[in-house]
């Protein structure tokens, strides 16, 4: 067939296998200097974020834990139904926000809060599907973030169709859909990335392996070595990374969105972290997993990581810590204020957006739902 062969070549060329081991960059505290970010001569290398990303990383990171912690707290109290945290992955949360640019599209999870906030959405918008308001309490054109995805890997499908429409317009966006360990076995996650592999969207996946889909530990899940070889089936280039590091997890989606903007196709990134809290804030973990498991991944503390590797290169100063401490607690402060306000709301608009145009059983339905409202 003509061209065949450079057809192979070319795709050939586009895939990577992932790296032998985790990109990583940052040493874990106490210890020497990790494998760093510039792999073998057959491996592709990844540039160290600047320091001042690294900074700007790290506030988010101490902001986004302490307003995970305040929601943690308010579902407690019954103020929110249910708050899914994400204790543990804040390096995977904001290198997320911070990879993107402000035109490029985020497609979060349940779990991805903080990536919200991250991304400059306001923490009460970002809480009102979980305090149970509304579907979204935020819009997702202006802040080019769609609705928090419940139903797993359904949102990955919706990231693929949005990178290449809009390419197809002549746009440069591209889109990064966040997903769990726990998705990656359902079946919309392999057509959201068979697609993606044909069309060679500008889409990148970022799979947060913590270890656990709820209850059902990785091993039980996938018998692969790792998640990120899932790529390599559908011709989309791979890679893993040290889910705890701030700085890698970064170069890598850094590398990964700027490459999918070039043209070079989509990505499939597996990030290694751990889910530091219960799934939700209904869930008891230590009927699944040991205190000596979490015991050994709070030593790999993201954020905590991220502070001493900044204090040893000298760019972080006790006053710098303190700075970022007292910001996030004001933060979480103006969160709880706000969230202790009753919300005004209409339950007739619970039929509100469902279709286009509302079909006549659905008019009657909010006719009669208005009536009985009336009658109270």
């Amino acid at each position: 067939m003509p061209g065949h062969t450079a057809e192979a070549k070319r795709t050939e060329a586009s895939v990577w296998l992932p790296s032998h081991v985790p990109v990583s960059i940052l040493p874990l505290r106490g210890k020497g200097r990790n494998v760093d970010a510039s792999r073998g001569q057959e491996e592709p290398a990844y540039a160290e974020p600047a320091p001042g990303s690294l900074l700007a990383a790290y506030r988010k990171m101490v902001l986004g834990r302490r307003f995970d912690e305040q929601a943690t707290a308010l579902a407690r109290q019954g103020r929110l139904a249910v708050h899914p945290s994400s204790l543990g992955q804040e390096a995977c949360q904001v290198a997320a926000a911070l990879a993107l640019r402000a035109a490029d599209w985020l497609f979060p999870t349940y779990r991805d809060c903080v990536a919200l906030v991250s991304r400059g959405i306001d923490p009460v918008e970002a809480l009102t599907l979980l305090r149970g308001d509304a579907h979204c309490g935020y819009d997702p054109v202006r802040h080019r973030t769609a609705p928090q995805c419940t139903p797993l890997a359904t949102h990955a499908v919706h990231a693929t169709g949005l990178a290449h429409g809009e390419r197809l317009k002549g746009a440069d966006t591209v889109a990064l859909a966040l997903v769990g360990d726990g998705a990656t076995s359902e079946g919309d996650f392999h057509e959201a990335l068979n697609l993606a592999g044909v069309l060679r969207a500008p889409v990148v996946f970022l799979v947060q392996n913590n270890g656990y889909a709820i209850s059902v530990p990785f091993s039980e899940q996938c018998a692969a070595p790792g998640l990120a070889y899932k790529g390599v089936g559908y011709g989309i280039r791979s890679e893993h990374v040290d889910g705890n590091d701030a700085a890698a997890v970064l170069a890598v989606l850094t590398a990964a969105v700027e490459d999918a903007r070039a043209g070079g196709g989509p990505w499939l990134v597996e990030a290694h972290t751990y889910r530091m809290a219960p799934h939700t804030s209904a869930d008891d973990p230590s009927r699944y997993r040991t205190a000596a498991e979490a015991d050994r991944w709070r030593d790999r503390d993201p954020v905590a990581r991220l502070e001493s590797a900044l204090r040893e290169r000298g760019l972080l100063t006790d006053e710098d810590v303190r700075a970022a401490a007292a910001e996030a607690e004001a933060y979480a402060a103006d969160v709880r204020e706000r969230l202790s306000v009753d919300p005004d709301l209409d339950p007739a608009s619970l039929l509100d957006h469902v279709f286009g145009v509302p079909p006549a059983h659905l008019i009657d339905q909010q006719s009669f739902l208005r009536a009985a409202l009336e009658d109270r």
